[in-house]
């Protein structure tokens, strides 16, 4: 089995394309086995919620990063369970 990470994925996506299109930079924290799939999971959030293609986001970093690094507290606290019980 492979071990969860945290990663750092950082870029730019071009939001609000039928209106006024702008360029915004952003920085997600996923959990992830591996960088290529922390990438298609920042890629799937914003094609669902926001309706960006994925020629219209562009990733300029990726990166695995501490727990202690992590501004957002509910990643944190979801990387420190053993297990989930539904």
């Amino acid at each position: 089995m492979s071990e969860i990470k945290i990663y750092q994925v950082k870029g730019t996506a071009v939001f609000n394309l039928s209106e006024f299109p702008t360029k915004q930079k952003f920085v997600k924290y996923v959990r992830a086995t591996n960088e290529k799939q922390a990438i298609e999971y920042v890629y799937t959030q914003f094609g669902s919620k926001n309706k960006i293609k994925r020629s219209n986001i562009k990733i300029e970093e990726v990166k695995e990063v501490n727990s202690n690094e992590i501004p957002d507290r509910t990643i944190k606290d979801i990387g420190k369970l053993d297990k989930i019980i539904l």
